[in-house]
């Protein structure tokens, strides 16, 4: 295994297609492992250079193949595309993206750490909440809209909703406002959400 020079991986989420380079760019290693089985090769493996795609998994395996000694590199998929050859599978995508670690001019991604991943990671869920929010405004709108009444927009009428609809002096049905009060709890659930997300963030 010491004449493998690069280590392209193909990722899956439970499968890993691996294809070795020596330094003549002459394919010496073509092998599928599962995660247990491609830690465990990598931790045999001399000092070599690991290439895979950047994308969701890769910087944890890098961190990991660092650990072991190996040098990571992560590729932006676009800057792999060009070296596909023939038609696309997975062993066919690892050997394009080894040959692509081996271009002086390639272009690679920084490894991220522990840390900054899980800031990404705050900040992902923070979005998502605020989708989900975005969403729920909306949905009472159109509700409202349904029976007559324009609630006007911005999160201070939300958070004032039922002290706005008893200012329009307009008789809803009972079922409704019961509708209304479930979803109105549940947008200020996720602004609730929001907050404590946006505390992580500044801690």
């Amino acid at each position: 295994m010491s004449s493998i020079q690069i280590l392209g991986i193909d990722l899956g989420k439970h499968s890993f297609h691996v294809v070795g380079h020596n330094h003549l760019g002459k394919e010496v290693l073509r092998k599928k492992y599962s995660r247990n089985q491609l830690i465990s090769f990598i931790a045999k493996l001399e000092p070599t250079i690991i290439a895979f795609e950047a994308c969701g998994g890769s910087h944890w395996l890098a961190r990991k193949c660092i650990d072991l000694g190996h040098q990571a590199k992560l590729i932006p998929p676009q800057y792999v595309k060009p070296y596909v050859k023939g038609n696309k599978n997975d062993f066919i995508d690892a050997a394009a993206i080894a040959e692509a670690a081996s271009r002086p001019s390639m272009r690679f991604v920084a490894v991220k750490t522990e840390d900054a991943q899980v800031i990404a990671t705050i900040h992902r869920i923070r979005d998502g909440y605020i989708k989900e929010r975005t969403a729920c405004m909306s949905r009472i709108g159109a509700i409202l809209l349904e029976f007559g009444l324009s609630l006007p927009k911005g999160h201070a009428k939300m958070k004032a909703l039922f002290q706005w609809l008893a200012e329009q002096n307009q008789e809803l049905p009972p079922s409704l406002l019961n509708e209304l009060c479930s979803i109105h709890e549940h947008y200020s659930y996720l602004s609730q959400q929001i907050k404590e997300q946006d505390i992580k963030l500044h801690d």
